[in-house]
């Protein structure tokens, strides 16, 4: 079974994602972290056996800064990612405005976001500290990436608007096609 300091282990080994890490991280950002797919993709391959690496549509670094919510900032953050490394599908994404995107309560940090993202598989999130260890934070913990269970986080659980979202994201990544180990469950 894998656990959290296995999930960091392999991440500082591949060398990659630690190149990515420290992109994100010369942007000097309030409470940032790369998220979602970066960190999942990795476990599920991993667990799946896979050699090479899984595409990722996206890398998502989210990050909290109330001070400035507009997302012009964010576009020129993406662009100075791109200026860095060309070839790597950036998305920055200020958590501080983007309960206003998804019609909900204002969150008050990243991890309050990221645990309200879809999937308790994709509440994760990985960055350097100031002495670049990496920091994992999983609000839902990694049990489910790890056994490869998708389910909904309770923030989807309990509004039905919320759960059929969930279901048409589920549909619409179709991760079964790439990790055909994953279970799905469909919160009923």
């Amino acid at each position: 079974m894998i656990n959290e300091e296995d999930v960091i282990f392999l991440i500082e080994k591949d060398t990659w994602m630690m190149d990515v890490l420290k992109y994100a991280k010369s942007l000097n950002l309030p409470d940032w972290w790369i998220c979602a797919g970066f960190v999942r993709s990795k476990i599920w391959d991993i667990v799946h056996g896979f050699k090479e690496k899984t595409s990722l549509p996206d890398v998502d670094v989210i990050y909290y800064d109330a001070s400035e919510i507009c997302e012009a900032k964010d576009k020129k953050l993406e662009e100075k990612l791109y200026s860095l490394a060309p070839s790597i599908p950036w998305s920055v994404k200020n958590q501080a405005r983007m309960h206003l995107i998804n019609k909900v309560p204002p969150y008050t940090s990243a991890v309050d976001a990221m645990s309200k993202f879809p999937e308790t598989a994709t509440s994760l999130g990985i960055k350097l500290d100031e002495n670049d260890n990496l920091v994992l934070a999983a609000p839902h913990g990694i049990e489910d990436a790890v056994n490869l269970e998708i389910k909904p986080t309770p923030y989807f659980t309990v509004k039905k608007d919320r759960m059929a979202m969930y279901e048409k994201r589920i549909k619409n990544k179709d991760w079964i096609s790439k990790w055909p180990k994953v279970k799905i469950n469909h919160g009923k």
